[in-house]
């Protein structure tokens, strides 16, 4: 290991004195990379916002498990299931708790500017803890009064004044479906792709709100279990005894269950992944142009390095420094860039769009990649040439 570390030490930097002798060119590669890098990083930060944002409320819920509709495809098209199932699944040792939550969607008019919006609704019983959220179990009682809700203060959209208002204990009341409702309370969850803000309330107020629902007909079922049980050996248990109209989903399950709606089953996951796919692609073809101008500007250099009797292993080395030096060099300013256009995105969306280790280390492993791709296609002709024919 120290001999390779000496050797290259002695070594002449030939790849870096070849890019850096053509100061413009590297400068535009290395800008090409860069684009591709925040391209990436973007696309991956959607992403990631994506899941992130269209599963905090699951994170959120306090179950361990989770009973829903086999026909429920999301946390906002959950179908319903009689509650009776929930009832029964009290009949099975271990099973500490099993309590309902209604979940829909409404259009509400924001109590500053009046404008229309969609926003989620979920009703619970107050008197248990369906939430880990310390500001809606503070206000369990509030939400027991008629036609009180709690509003989600990161919801997408102009708040500002209500929000103070709410904060300073003054009323704020505002209209849902022609029925006027007092927002008694905040708590903070953010915006998601599928809803600009949030609604907590209680059953009872859920059941006003959407009068043409029954209460025996639940979205989602949360199912907490004694100390001591097997969470695996009780979810068998459950869905041998419920029957064939429910599922039931340890807390993990409940959460990729949301996730692979949005990677499977909708366009917006897609154009994401083809995104990071697309930024792939022109880096490697903005990489390739370089790498191979340079090989043809300096043919007759590597011709004679081949005379002197260097193989073609030394000759793809200096390539493959040069498409390393691209991939580092153009990732620096591809990885600063993303975090001024991550900041601009979250205030304007209010969605979960942060820099991460994980992210930064994906793009840096996929920019090496595209470099060393561009590398070997670019030394194709390199291999093939013959001294006697440079002269």
């Amino acid at each position: 290991m120290i001999g390779f570390i000496q050797q290259l030490r002695q070594r002449t930097p030939l790849g870096w004195l070849q890019l850096s002798h053509e100061k413009g060119r590297l400068l535009v590669a290395l800008s090409g990379i860069a684009f591709a890098d925040v391209l990436m990083f973007m696309q991956l930060g959607f992403q990631d916002a994506l899941f992130e944002s269209n599963t905090v409320l699951h994170r959120s819920m306090q179950a361990d498990m989770f009973v829903i509709s086999p026909q429920a495809r999301n946390l906002a098209n959950m179908s319903t299931f009689t509650r009776r199932r929930l009832f029964q699944a009290m009949d099975v040792p271990g099973v500490k708790s099993a309590e309902a939550m209604y979940v829909n969607f409404i259009d509400w008019k924001n109590p500053q500017t009046q404008q229309k919006t969609t926003i989620l609704v979920m009703g619970f019983n107050p008197d248990q803890q369906a939430f880990s959220l310390a500001d809606v179990n503070r206000q369990r009682d509030m939400v027991k009064l008629p036609d009180t809700v709690l509003f989600d203060r990161a919801s997408r959209g102009d708040y500002k004044e209500a929000i103070a208002q709410i904060e300073q204990g003054k009323s704020v009341t505002t209209e849902i479906d022609r029925r006027t409702v007092s927002i008694g309370g905040l708590f903070q969850v953010g915006a998601s792709f599928i809803a600009d803000g949030n609604l907590i309330t209680s059953d009872q107020n859920f059941l006003r709100l959407f009068p043409g629902r029954e209460a025996s007909s639940v979205s989602l079922g949360l199912v907490n279990l004694q100390p001591g049980y097997d969470p695996k050996q009780i979810k068998a248990t459950l869905n041998a005894y419920l029957g064939q109209d429910v599922k039931v989903l340890t807390r993990e399950e409940f959460i990729e269950f949301e996730k692979d709606y949005w990677k499977e089953n909708t366009a917006i996951g897609f154009i994401f992944s083809l995104g990071v796919t697309m930024g792939f692609l022109v880096g490697v073809i903005i990489v390739y142009q370089v790498l191979s101008t340079d090989v043809n500007a300096h043919m007759k250099e590597y011709a004679t390095f081949k005379a002197m009797g260097y193989n073609n292993l030394y000759l793809l080395g200096v390539v493959f420094e040069e498409a390393v030096i691209l991939a580092v060099l153009g990732f620096i300013p591809g990885a600063i860039v993303p975090f001024g256009l991550y900041h601009l995105t979250r205030n304007a969306t209010n969605l979960p769009l942060y820099m991460t280790l994980a992210r930064s280390i994906t793009v840096l492993m996929l920019t090496m990649i595209m470099c060393m791709i561009s590398g070997a296609i670019a030394t194709r002709k390199l291999q093939s040439a013959d001294p006697a024919d440079m002269f």
